[in-house]
């Protein structure tokens, strides 16, 4: 039985969450309840969006919690570049889970068209 699970967009985006909790376990301890808090949460919506629309009944249901889900991508993507601008994130770092999130964005973009095509 296929579930949201076998998504590979919702695989990646699982992926994404563990390295945006692994590389802001370094932010000052004083963003932990700001900028800290907010990429996590950013980061944590983008799967939890993509299981919560596939359990939904109606394609418009599903559209909506996918293009909830690449807002908080957006959102993670400023949240990411805010954190490079004061140094909390090394440039290298940065890039790597920058691609990442535009990967996904991606892939979003694409499985929203085809939903909204079939």
């Amino acid at each position: 039985m296929s579930t949201f699970r076998n998504l590979i967009i919702w695989q990646k985006s699982m992926e994404l969450v563990t390295n945006i909790y692994l590389e802001t376990k370094t932010f000052p301890k004083e963003e932990l309840y700001g900028l800290t808090s907010q990429i996590r949460r950013a980061s944590i919506s983008v799967p939890s969006n993509i299981a919560e629309g596939y359990g939904r009944l109606g394609k418009n249901d599903y559209l909506r919690f996918l293009n909830i889900a690449i807002s908080s991508l957006f959102e993670l993507q400023t949240q990411l570049e805010i954190g490079k601008n004061l140094s909390f994130i090394q440039e290298n770092n940065f890039n790597i889970l920058f691609e990442n999130t535009r990967e996904i964005e991606r892939m979003l973009v694409s499985y929203i068209k085809k939903i909204k095509d079939s």
